[in-house]
Parts: structure tokens; C-alpha cells; sequence
């Protein structure tokens, strides 16, 4: 259900079923009375003043609740029991200007369940706080025994209307290890910056990193939605099962040096009325040893079961790859002639028409200057790469349009508008977003695999662009949107059609995914059959993002290193073998090129390449 969906309350306990969890009884002396109905049949009356915690574990977990609905994490790992952090107010809700984050125990039931993810145990606790009574169900699968997925309900109980403004989920503060040597903790980070940072970084004291999974730059934003905090012996990720994007925060800070704090934050406003209720989205934490990955590809095997599935290689998608764009933009058709003999020579299986073909960005015609006779002079291109040995990819930036192009001109209400009615502006190609949600920019786009892997004869596309990874939402009234947000949603099903196109106007094509160093949308994997390292900065990079994507898409789709050129030195081929990845180069013949420059081709180079 959506966040803002409402459920009349449920009236009324039910007896409870005797449970298949352990509990732990505890006591405390309470000023009111509590009642709690046990699976026995008995009932503790107003006299009675004993309680029992709520529980919950599995095989490598255990979530505790207090009689306040705060709880903890502990990893159960080795025959080790390992208390992550203290008793928090892990889901709460805000409402006007009031944070709820305290609703006392009023019931709690243990039971089997088996639903679409598989059989498991279930707990579901209610708690009454103010206007709201709060239900939080938590469900262990037996098949994640790592992940606990929380279903929680607000519900008014109030007569008065309440203004929700968000919610928290599985918010929880980290103890460090005692003596622990620094850095105290590692982290995977899951948001998108224009800065490109690490997606694998350690934590300090002060460190905050909001992980916003919708735009934090003009054209950047989106994500995998998932945050994984560890220390040396055991890790916790907080992350949502959705099968969307969601406009989430993931936040991960180190408030001090002995602890750090993770969460699942939603703000939006909307109105609760009397007797109706708020669901949240389906979020959950997890426990793991070592890194994140394990975390990683668990998410990824629930969210299978949800309907994600890997899309299909083809046999050459390991192939190394030249491209190009070692000539730049100004590149011309006869530079790329008289270098396939030499990428011919040093084993290159693809070759790739890099930025520089197009007339410009959103009109995708070819440039006369460099392909006098338009379709043909791209054929004659595209058949003289097969003759030579190769298979060959073209590089396209979908959803973008530069101002003057005579798309936009022709139709200006494709664009994707901001609330203010503006335009949302693309910085790297000084273009503007055209919006996903639209159906005739979906055709538009269709049409142009098409023309590109049919009339031209091209064996892959190359989609390119750091905003391809997330959609702003779209407020232009000619789109007649239920929701600002569906042009958000609406991303990966745009890839969807693209990539489905692709396979079928030209089966076992190759659809390469480069959202330029962004943290790749979960969202839009099931819809491209080659990952990349997407502009690494340095080796680290090449490496890290070959584990992060082998652990979301698994082995079987091929991990395009990028081009030797960004990494270490400009000649790591190692850390993208290292990683089982694809290798590939922008390297120009230093007599066809007009300057020098890095991807030069020299005789000392040319003998690393062989080797």
C-alpha cells in the first residue's frame, strides 16, 4: 500500500496462538494497568503488573521491543550473541509539529505465516501513544534469515484531522567496538551527488551523508535503496522492499566516536483522518559478517521473488571493448577506419560510436558533415566494422533534448516541468529532461532503437548520462499526472521498453547502462544486460563498483570496467580482470589524433595491451 493509503483501524484483540519464537520475560511496575491476552487463554487483569518483552529471532537475528515500541538489533552469529546498540525509537511519525515515538504496549502476537516471500514468523505489536495507535508487524522469512521486513500502521483514534508531515522506519544508533582501531566503522553509501563520491567509504566522527534517493543535483539523483553500516565482527543495513523508486532518505552519520546511526526517512505531507490509517513503506533491517555484499545480494533475492528478474547477455558481451572517444566529439568517420586494424590486432571484440555522431542531443539525426549521405554513410560505418571482425555499439543519452532542438520545438510539451513551471536542465549536455511518464516520448524513444539497430545495422547501445538514473517529479499540466511523483516511478519502465525494443527488433542485442558515477537505481537493472564502472575516478572505484553491482545483478551480467584510461595510472587493467570484469580503451593512433593526450597509443603502451 502507498504511504499515504488509509485502512479503517482494526477493532478488538484477537486470541493469540501459542508462539514459535523464544521470548524473554521481564518486569516492571506499571502506573496503569496493562492488558495483554497469552496464548494459554489467560488474561492479566488490572492487579497483574508483570509483562513480557516482544521478540522476534531467527537463526542469525533478533529484533527486541520495549514496553514504549522502541527496540534493538541483535546479530546472532557463531554462537555469538551481539547486541548492536542500545533501545531506540526505531519507527516514529511526525505529525504536525510533534515527533510520536512513544506508544505503550497494549498487545502483541506471535505466529506462522507463509505468504509470496515464503513461510516465516511473524510479530505484530500494538501501542497506544496520544491520538494514534501504532501496529508494527515484523516477519523473519525462513529462506533471509538475516533480514527482518517491518509493515507499520498509524492509525487516528483521535476526532480531530492530523497533519502528517513523514515517517521514520528501523532508525537505529550502533554502538563502535570497544578499543575498535580506527576508522570504527565502514559504510555503503547509496545516494547520488554531482561530486561522485566513493559508494564504499569509512565513517568519522562528525560524518553525515543524507543518501536523499531523489534529486540532489539538477540532473543526479536516484539509488539503490539500502544503507549498510558495519564494524570489523558485524554489520547492520536498513534499507525498502518497494517495487519503486521511492523518494526516501537513507541517512548513515557518526554523531561521536563511539557510535553511528542509520534510518529509512520519509517526508510528505498528507492528512489523516479520524479512525483512518497511515502505512508506511515495507522497509527492514539487516545483520551480516564482513562487508555489505552479503546484504546486497540478499536484497536482491527477495526482490527476485517480488518479479525483478536479470535480463539476458549476449555469448560476446564479454568481449573487450575500444571506443571512439578517445577522439572526442570532433571525431571523424575516417579516424575509426584507419584504427580497426590496430584494435583488430590487440584482440578487441567491440567497437563503439562514442558522443559526437548526432546532429545534437534530442533530434538523434546524423551529422552531415561527418555522414554527408545520412543513412547510408552510418550503414556503410556500421558494415565495415562487421567486415573487419567486430560487433559494434552506439552511444545515446535518451530523455534529453537541447533547447533548440527541432523536437522540442516541434513538441515542447514533452518536457519534464518543475513545479514552478520551468524547465528541469540537464548540465552536461545543456539540455532538458523530456519526461518519462509521458507515453508519446516513451514512442519517440522506441522508435529510435529501432532506426539505430535495424536501419543502421548497430549490434548494442551504449545509454549514457548521469540523469538517467533518477526523473525529477513532473508537474507540466499537459501531461495530466495523478501524481507529481509518477514521472518518477515511471523511470525504470521507460528502460523497460527500451531495452524489450532492443530485444525484440534485434535478439541478443547488448544494452550497456552508464549513469556517469552515480549510484545505480536497483530500479532500472532488470532492463540492461551490461553494468559499467560509469566514469570511475580512480581504481578504487573500478574495483568497489564491480562488487556493488555482482552483488545486486549477480555474475551472470557482464561488468564493463570503462576505459582503462581512468584508472590508476591509465593502464589498471588488473582491478577490472581482478573483479571478473570486461576491458576496454579509448585509445587514439597518435598520428590520426590532433592533440596528445593520455589515450595516446604509444609503443610502451601498445605492448601492455598485448600482454
Amino acid at each position: 500500500m502507498s504511504p499515504t493509503s488509509k485502512a479503517v483501524a482494526p477493532s478488538g484483540v484477537n486470541r493469540y496462538r501459542k508462539l514459535k519464537v523464544t521470548w524473554v520475560s521481564k518486569f516492571w511496575v506499571m502506573t496503569t494497568a496493562l492488558t495483554v491476552v497469552f496464548s494459554s487463554g489467560l488474561r492479566a487483569g488490572a492487579a497483574d503488573v508483570s509483562a513480557i518483552t516482544p521478540q522476534i529471532q531467527s537463526e542469525h537475528l533478533r529484533i527486541e521491543f520495549d514496553r514504549y515500541l522502541h527496540s534493538r538489533v541483535v546479530a546472532r552469529f557463531d554462537g555469538n550473541e551481539t547486541t548492536m546498540g542500545p533501545f531506540v525509537a526505531s519507527e516514529r511519525v511526525s505529525i504536525a509539529d510533534k515527533i510520536w515515538s512513544e506508544f505503550s504496549l497494549v498487545s502483541q502476537k506471535n505466529e506462522r505465516v507463509s505468504d509470496a516471500f515464503g513461510a516465516g514468523e511473524r510479530l505484530v505489536v500494538v501501542g497506544k501513544g496520544g491520538p494514534l495507535t501504532k501496529e508494527v508487524s515484523v516477519t523473519i522469512y525462513d529462506e533471509f534469515p538475516a533480514m527482518a521486513f517491518f509493515d507499520v500502521r498509524y492509525t487516528n483514534t483521535s476526532a480531530a484531522k492530523l497533519p502528517v508531515k513523514g515517517w521514520t522506519n528501523n532508525a537505529y544508533t550502533l554502538n563502535a567496538l570497544r578499543d575498535s582501531r580506527m576508522p570504527a566503522f565502514w559504510s555503503y553509501q547509496s545516494g547520488s551527488y554531482e561530486k561522485r563520491p566513493n559508494w564504499v567509504v569509512p565513517l568519522h566522527a562528525k560524518f553525515r551523508q543524507e543518501n536523499f534517493l531523489g534529486m540532489n543535483a539538477s540532473d543526479y539523483g536516484g539509488g539503490t535503496p539500502i544503507v549498510d553500516v558495519w564494524r570489523r565482527d558485524v554489520g547492520v543495513a536498513v534499507g525498502h522492499v518497494e517495487p519503486r523508486p521511492r523518494l526516501v532518505s537513507l541517512p548513515a552519520s557518526m554523531p561521536d566516536s563511539s557510535h553511528a546511526r542509520i534510518a529509512v526517512n520519509f517526508r510528505h505531507a498528507s492528512t489523516l483522518d479520524p479512525g483512518e490509517s497511515l502505512n508506511t513503506f515495507r522497509t527492514f533491517v539487516a545483520v551480516h559478517q564482513g562487508d555489505y555484499f552479503r546484504t546486497l545480494a540478499d536484497y536482491r533475492r527477495f526482490m527476485m521473488k517480488r518479479g525483478f528478474q536479470t535480463a539476458t547477455p549476449p555469448d560476446n558481451a564479454f568481449g573487450a571493448i575500444w571506443c571512439a572517444w578517445g577522439y572526442g566529439r570532433s571525431f571523424q568517420p575516417q579516424q575509426v577506419f584507419d584504427t580497426l586494424p590496430t584494435v583488430k590486432r590487440l584482440g578487441f571484440v567491440w567497437v563503439t560510436l562514442d558522443d559526437g555522431w548526432q546532429n545534437n542531443v534530442g533530434d538523434w539525426a546524423l551529422d552531415p558533415k561527418k555522414f554527408p549521405r545520412g543513412d547510408a554513410d552510418m550503414k556503410a560505418l556500421v558494415d565495415r566494422i562487421h567486415q573487419e571482425g567486430f560487433r559494434a555499439q552506439l552511444w545515446w543519452s535518451p530523455l534529453s533534448a537541447v533547447p533548440n532542438s527541432e523536437l522540442l520545438k516541434n513538441h515542447p510539451d514533452y518536457e519534464l516541468q518543475n513545479r514552478d513551471g520551468s524547465k528541469r536542465k540537464i548540465s552536461w549536455w545543456n539540455s532538458y529532461y523530456l519526461c518519462p511518464a509521458d507515453r508519446r516520448v516513451v514512442e519517440y524513444h522506441k522508435a529510435l532503437v529501432r532506426k539505430i539497430l535495424l536501419d543502421w545495422g548497430f549490434d548494442g547501445l551504449k545509454l549514457d548520462g548521469q540523469h538517467m538514473n533518477g526523473a525529477p517529479a513532473c508537474y507540466n499540466p499537459t501531461h495530466h499526472h495523478e501524481r507529481a511523483e509518477e514521472s518518477v516511478e515511471a523511470l525504470p519502465d521507460f528502460f523497460r521498453e527500451i531495452y524489450e525494443t532492443a530485444q525484440t527488433v534485434k535478439p541478443g542485442s547488448l544494452v550497456e547502462f552508464c549513469p556517469c558515477g552515480t549510484a545505480y537505481s536497483f530500479f532500472t537493472m532488470p532492463h540492461f544486460n551490461m553494468s559499467v564502472a560509469s566514469d570511475p575516478g580512480n581504481s578504487f572505484q573500478v574495483r568497489s563498483k564491480a562488487k556493488t553491482l555482482k552483488a545486486l545483478m549477480g555474475d551472470s551480467i557482464p561488468y564493463f570496467g570503462d576505459h582503462v584510461e581512468l584508472s590508476d595510472g591509465g593502464d589498471d587493467f588488473a582491478s577490472t580482470i581482478g573483479v571478473g570484469g570486461v576491458v576496454g580503451t579509448q585509445f587514439v593512433l597518435p598520428s590520426l589524433a590532433k592533440k596528445r593526450s593520455k589515450s595516446d597509443l604509444t609503443p610502451s603502451r601498445e605492448k601492455e595491451f598485448e600482454r
